[in-house]
């Protein structure tokens, strides 16, 4: 097997930033240290990574990328490059595909596709319906990272709203549930509201009443009542509401089994920025207030509510993306960007102030890992895989531009923006290619 040699690089992992070396040999760490490299370790490559930051590859939990039905936007070949150009080596891609993925040979043929043409290692969530949970029950969790809910309809509606099939997936499941917490009356009652009030059409900077935070804070708490009474595992997707905070804080202090993520765009733009963003930052769950875009900042620290940042990117064409609140498709590609953004955020937030790089590796790296049991991925440890993120910071920062996107939908709601970060490169696998996930029961 080739062996490669990292010298001289921050290494950033389980908490600490320590200048040091890494030494892998094919697809593993085979060992790493502080400071110099020791005398008569040798390998047949050696890398300078003097200035470079070393952190764990990204586990992005929430991606769609669009494959089977909906390739015109995106593929898996596409996304998984787009994912390693943004130091992303393994990703969990969501059911609501066309066909929506709800059975055992549906992972299958996920996974044979992806075997094929997958730059980043990848697993894929089995969705959950009205009627499917004897394939639920049957599924293989240590091939399947746990069981998409829809609580909300959105791309791809897989909304399940007969409560005896919750009570009993909450009953029976054998593995983390995953809830998109929307709930549909709500969402509903808002949107005939609305489009009552503008019958010519819902301006677009309308989107956080049209998809009101209500609506989140209720299916939240219902998963929540679900989980509690049943002892399921659940895990709360994008959360974007201060209120959703209090409610999976109290939670976890009654002793419920939950996680929680939040993305990106829901700590970089809150409802004013659609006047200058319009479209391109609409998303469901949609972008709230500026006082939930903080709470949410404040829910990184440690301890905080918040467990791990997934990106939910969920591209489609820019053409897809024009017309009004109701119109506009919703979703935005986020996998490329997404750790510069972190890093950004960790250095200019005052709410972050006095946190490090080392806190976006636990909420990137290490906390995918351990929330959803993968093996041997997400830290810097002898043994686990070399999957492996270089990144350094830019003096003077580097403008994104719709030019530099890889996904096939070709733009990013981050254009024009300063970033002071970038990803130098990426190693999946210490360069032996992609594989499929494998996860701790």
């Amino acid at each position: 097997m080739s062996t490669t040699l990292y010298t001289d690089a921050m290494l950033v992992n389980e908490g600490s930033i320590s200048r040091g070396w890494l030494l892998t040999d094919g697809e593993r760490i085979s060992t790493l240290g502080q400071g110099d490299v020791p005398v008569g370790i040798t390998a047949d490559t050696v890398r300078d990574c003097s200035g470079l930051y070393l952190l764990p590859g990204v586990i992005d939990v929430h991606v769609h990328f669009r494959d089977p039905g909906l390739t015109e936007k995106g593929d898996i070949s596409t996304e998984s490059r787009a994912a390693v150009a943004g130091g992303v080596t393994s990703y969990f891609d969501m059911p609501n595909t066309r066909p929506a993925t709800v059975t055992r040979r549906d992972v299958d043929d996920k996974l044979a596709r992806a075997a094929a043409v997958s730059e980043a290692n990848y697993a894929f969530f089995i969705g959950a319906t009205d009627s499917n949970l004897d394939e639920l029950l049957a599924a293989d969790y240590t091939r399947v990272p746990g069981i998409k809910l829809f609580l909300g309809s959105s791309t791809g509606n897989m909304l399940v709203d007969d409560e005896s099939a919750l009570e009993r997936l909450f009953a029976e499941a054998p593995a983390i549930i995953a809830v998109h917490a929307e709930d549909e009356a709500v969402n509903r009652a808002a949107r005939e509201r609305l489009q009552a009030e503008y019958p010519e059409g819902i301006p677009v900077e309308l989107h956080p009443e049209l998809r009101p935070a209500k609506a989140c804070v209720e299916a939240t708490r219902h998963a929540l009542a679900l989980a509690e009474r049943h002892g399921a595992r659940l895990h709360i997707c994008h959360v974007s509401t201060a209120d959703e905070l209090q409610l999976i804080a109290e939670a976890k202090r009654r002793g419920v089994r939950v996680t929680a993520e939040t993305a990106p765009q829901y700590l970089l733009w809150d409802a004013a920025d659609f006047l200058s963003k319009g479209a391109r930052i609409k998303c469901n769950p949609s972008i709230k207030q500026a006082s939930d875009r903080l709470a949410l900042l404040r829910a990184l620290l440690p301890g905080g509510p918040i467990d791990l940042i997934a990106t939910d990117h969920a591209p489609h064409l820019l053409s897809q993306k024009q017309g009004d609140a109701l119109t506009a498709v919703s979703g935005m590609p986020m996998v490329q960007f997404s750790l510069p953004v972190m890093l950004d955020l960790f250095d200019s937030e005052p709410e972050l102030e006095g946190q490090s790089i080392s806190r976006v590796a636990e909420l990137m790296c290490h906390a995918p890992a351990r929330v959803f049991g993968v093996k041997d991925r997400g830290f810097l440890r002898q043994g686990a895989y070399a999957d492996l993120t270089l990144v350094e910071r830019c003096p003077g920062g580097w403008k994104v531009s719709d030019s530099d996107v890889v996904s096939r939908c070709g733009w990013t709601p981050l254009e024009g923006m300063t970033l002071g970060w970038r990803v130098v490169d990426t190693v999946v696998s210490g360069g032996t290619g992609a594989s499929p996930l494998a996860f701790s029961l």
